[in-house]
């Protein structure tokens, strides 16, 4: 089995170069489910109804997130309802939505868990301890499971990754927008990323027109983000899981620069 994780979507020009490369990247490298971040995929900060068929439209099976899944209000007459849109798992007992999903695909069931790092983010329940109880719950339903770690910091990423080394098949960091370098299959067999990156706008600060954000950092003022245009970056990792063991085999970084 081949799953392609792409990262974080950023507003329009992210999901114009979502539809522009996905489906060529599935046809390519024969990929067979493709998971995606699309927690920025509505105006730069939440998911709408729009972005979510957009993306199921042009290539998307599962859609996770992170801290801005609440921040378009229209994503609270939604979620319940649909099956492969998740948020953090960490989020307290009683928030919309759930944090994991099953998705069946041909004799497998792929679990696609989500869950929101602490360090320098919005307070949570401990991942750590999370992850266990949903690998718990899930552990009679899965043949294969993959984290989508929201987090901002490297440490708490890579953490995670050798803390569920050989317990799960891949653990991709997102948030950051920056995909790092770091792609590998850890020693006990889990495929990781520290950050998939972004799909969104290339000469941009993390999707928003860079005069912008120079400018709050100058000035220590409140601006209002405008997402920049042009170019697009893409970022994915495509994973390989052998179909006899359910191990992974390979991680391969995906980076389309528009502009080159």
């Amino acid at each position: 089995m081949r799953l392609m994780i792409v990262g974080d979507v950023v507003g329009r020009p992210g999901r114009k170069a979502f539809a522009r490369h996905t489906r060529e990247l599935r046809q390519k490298h024969n990929v067979d489910v493709v998971i995606v971040n699309g927690e920025n995929s509505a105006g730069g900060k939440g998911v709408s109804r729009k972005s979510l068929d957009e993306l199921y439209n042009n290539g998307a099976d599962i859609i996770t997130s992170g801290n801005h899944i609440w921040d378009n209000r229209e994503v609270y007459g939604l979620i319940d309802s649909e099956p492969y849109l998740i948020r953090p798992a960490n989020y307290p007992e009683g928030a919309p939505g759930k944090g994991w999903c099953i998705y069946p695909f041909k004799a497998k069931n792929i679990a696609v868990v989500n869950m929101s790092g602490r360090a320098f983010m919005p307070e949570m329940d401990c991942p750590f301890q999370k992850i266990e109880d949903v690998l718990s719950e899930i552990k009679d339903q899965a043949d294969i499971t993959i984290l989508d770690f929201h987090a901002e910091t490297t440490s708490e990423k890579m953490a995670m990754g050798y803390y569920l080394d050989g317990r799960v098949q891949a653990v991709v960091g997102t948030h950051t927008h920056i995909q790092t370098a770091d792609q590998r299959i850890l020693p006990n067999g889990t495929a990781y990323i520290t950050d998939l990156g972004m799909v969104g706008p290339l000469n941009s600060v993390l999707g928003v027109k860079a005069d912008i954000i120079i400018k709050k950092f100058t000035s220590c003022m409140p601006v209002r983000f405008e997402l920049a245009d042009g170019p697009a970056v893409y970022s994915a990792v495509i994973v390989d899981i052998e179909d006899a063991t359910n191990r992974s085999t390979g991680i391969e970084r995906i980076l389309i620069n528009e502009d080159q």
